[in-house]
């Protein structure tokens, strides 16, 4: 094998296996060199993500390659859903991704060397100013089954106030509403972001809006 994005590939399989397993019955990621060069191995990579390109066989017997994207970092990325009393603090944050404006709950990237509660209060101090009072862990998410290889952690948080928000990052403002009113941003189409529906769904099932 040669070529920097084979050896990232060899070094990413050595990191972090679990993102290289095989399952019986499912898609088996094939290793042989020749292979992962031809499949193209880490075809790109930056602070945030990287998109790897695998050498796979399908249940059918037939071999090709299947693209994926996965976080830059081992440490999963977490979605916190702030609570002020009895109303819950949503964020008006510009995405490139889409061109447009939504309204979401703080979230983030993994932090290397964070736990994942120090995590969760990090996100929430750097884009709404808050301090976490108490973090009620709500599970994980798969953002994207069909493309994304994360696995995204969901919090509650109650905390006290909301503070400065990161206005640099593309937040233009907040929103502390009952959980009732944001439901009903999400049956009317205010809110169509993915983490936050599922973010208030874990809640609502967690007994968090009694």
């Amino acid at each position: 094998m040669s070529g920097e994005p084979v050896r990232r590939y060899e070094q990413l399989r050595a990191e972090r296996p679990a993102l290289f397993r095989n399952e019986p019955g499912g898609i088996e990621i094939l290793t042989e060199p020749e292979a992962v060069e031809a499949a193209g191995g880490v075809v790109y990579q930056d602070p945030y993500v990287l998109l790897v390109r695998d050498a796979v066989r399908f249940p059918g017997g037939r071999t090709g390659a299947y693209i994926r994207s996965v976080s830059a970092t081992a440490e999963q990325g977490c979605v916190v859903l702030p609570f002020l009393g009895d109303r819950v603090v949503l964020v008006e944050h510009f995405r490139h991704a889409t061109r447009s404006w939504h309204w979401e709950v703080p979230r983030g990237f993994g932090t290397a060397g964070l736990s994942d509660a120090a995590n969760a209060a990090k996100e929430l101090q750097e884009e709404i100013g808050a301090t976490v009072r108490e973090l009620v862990p709500l599970g994980a998410v798969h953002p994207d089954s069909g493309i994304t290889g994360d696995r995204v952690l969901l919090f509650a948080a109650r905390i006290d106030a909301v503070g400065r928000l990161e206005t640099g990052a593309g937040i233009r403002g907040s929103l502390a509403v009952p959980f009732a009113e944001a439901e009903a941003m999400i049956a009317d189409g205010r809110i169509t972001d993915g983490f936050t529906i599922a973010v208030m769904t874990r809640a609502r099932l967690a007994g968090l809006t009694a």
